[in-house]
């Protein structure tokens, strides 16, 4: 008789692997199935034991795709047959990451299942940037946006005209495609254009870029850098808290 499997919902954070935290890199190690992302730190699979299964089910843009509901079928299914599953992707499961569904989909399936949580890239690419999210006396707060559609299409549920209006820092994730059509929006909503913004591609790797603006101009100045990136608007982007020394 099969033992009882389980799935384990990784957060592999931001993408450097030193970033995973402590909780993740065990159940890595004790998997006897990863199903992993893109975006998930790649380099942090060498922690899985030599009989682990592997399973890519990276969605790769204008490429090849697996569905949400076949990468559910997959958790439910190894984890029944008695293996302990692993979902392993990058920043946080909960953070536009679909990771309330595929722990759903497993409780509704009588699969037992945990979440880890990551370390969010909306936060963490700044501040390798050394740009903070909140700073006292700039703002109080800040909100993450999805850009994985742009203003006015039918799926988006957003209102950027409260955004323009919200005093809080503005932290775009999957927006490098949309970055032009929001901007535009949030001026559009009352946002000064003069307002600093910045762009962080690559954030926590070797390859990082940083590009600073403001919001009127950071998609021309940040036209040659792709996905994934971070876009940050608001005073806090003038911040450049590497350049910043000690006695400063």
């Amino acid at each position: 008789m099969l033992g009882t499997g389980s799935v384990t919902l990784v957060g592999g954070g931001p993408g450097d692997p030193g970033l995973v935290t402590v909780a993740g890199r065990e159940a890595i190690e004790r998997a006897d199935v990863i199903v992993t992302d893109r975006l998930a730190p790649l380099a942090a699979l060498a922690w899985a034991g030599s009989d682990a299964e592997i399973i890519d089910v990276a969605k790769i843009p204008g490429g090849r795709s697996t569905s949400q509901d076949e990468i559910n079928q997959l958790l439910v299914e190894h984890a029944k047959s008695g293996r302990h599953v692993v979902r392993f992707k990058g920043g946080d499961n909960f953070v536009f990451g679909r990771g309330s569904e595929e722990l759903l989909a497993c409780l509704e399936a009588g699969v037992e299942a945990r979440v880890i949580p990551g370390v969010t890239s909306a936060i963490a690419a700044p501040a390798m940037a050394g740009i903070p999210v909140t700073h006292r006396g700039l703002t109080q707060g800040f909100t993450v946006i999805s850009g994985h559609v742009p203003p006015g299409h039918n799926d988006s549920t957003l209102d950027y005209a409260a955004l323009a209006a919200s005093g809080t820092t503005i932290v775009i994730l999957m927006g490098v495609r949309t970055l032009s059509a929001i901007c535009a929006a949030l001026v559009e909503g009352g946002l000064d254009p003069e307002t600093p913004a910045a762009v962080v591609a690559d954030g926590t790797m070797p390859s990082q870029r940083v590009v600073r603006a403001t919001v009127a101009t950071i998609d021309v100045a940040a036209a040659d850098l792709g996905a994934p990136a971070v876009a940050v608007i608001g005073p806090v982007a003038a911040i450049d808290g590497l350049q910043i020394g000690p006695d400063a």
